[in-house]
């Protein structure tokens, strides 16, 4: 069996994404919903009209410039978080596997119809439920939806991030008010830790070494030993910010 053309393999790969977002939209009404918001962080796509919610996960395809007339492929943005645009990456390679160059490259002159059949061979390859492309004046952003979430899970996954005045919205971590100050004064963590790294159940934890002996000598942490602690929430940006200052101080 001889090498699908390219046209002919995006075009397939559009009658799909047409049925598949019949399908989706004939089971959530997402566009009966008065308000979208996308959260790179979450990973989270949520439609809404008050209190109702419609949420789901999503891959973050690339962009279209309707100014300059280019597309960009999520991989290749610096500005686009990991969290939803690492797996785009099996598009790129499934395009240097076949020689499909419209896959691999990462930045060119492009049309808004080419930018459709990149996210419908995206949602193709993803096994996505369906595609999203936000409102937008100039820049085009467009999703491969890849799950249905309930409510009470993404509140939870929404309750894990904070918002940041200096880092915007980053998964949530606690530290001692010592640390606050951003000066050398130790760095104790619950467990080792490293810059995006993926967690589950635990949360980003660190305290100062004033802290440390204070823990110990109340044989771990009491009343006394967390309020001297006086712990606060802040961003994993941040976090890493105040590790990286205390980096080899003892």
């Amino acid at each position: 069996m001889g090498k699908v053309p390219y046209i002919k393999f995006a075009k397939n790969c559009v009658t799909d994404l047409m049925d598949t977002q019949n399908e989706l939209e004939s089971i959530y009404p997402i566009h009966e919903y008065e308000n979208w918001f996308y959260n790179q962080a979450t990973g989270l796509l949520t439609f809404s009209t008050g209190d109702d919610e419609l949420n789901f996960k999503y891959v973050n395809v690339g962009s279209f410039s309707k100014k300059f007339n280019t597309w960009k492929w999520s991989w290749d943005n610096e500005h686009t978080l990991s969290k939803v645009k690492d797996d785009i990456l099996h598009v790129k390679e499934f395009g240097e596997k076949h020689g499909y160059e419209k896959l691999t490259g990462g930045y060119f002159a492009s049309s808004e119809h080419e930018a459709w059949e990149f996210t419908a061979i995206t949602a193709k390859l993803m096994k996505g439920i369906g595609a999203y492309r936000p409102t937008s004046e100039h820049l085009l952003i467009f999703m491969v939806l890849t799950e249905f979430v309930d409510n009470e899970t993404a509140k939870d996954i929404k309750d894990l991030y904070v918002e940041c005045d200096k880092h915007e919205y980053r998964r949530r971590a606690f530290v001692c008010s010592h640390l606050m100050a951003r000066e050398e004064v130790g760095f104790e963590e619950a467990f080792d830790t490293y810059e995006n790294m993926e967690l589950y159940d635990d949360d980003y934890q660190a305290w100062c070494n004033e802290c440390e002996k204070i823990r110990r000598r109340e044989d771990g942490w009491n009343k006394k030993s967390m309020e001297f602690a006086d712990i606060r929430v802040v961003c994993e940006k941040c976090y890493f910010e105040m590790k990286e200052i205390n980096l080899g101080y003892k």
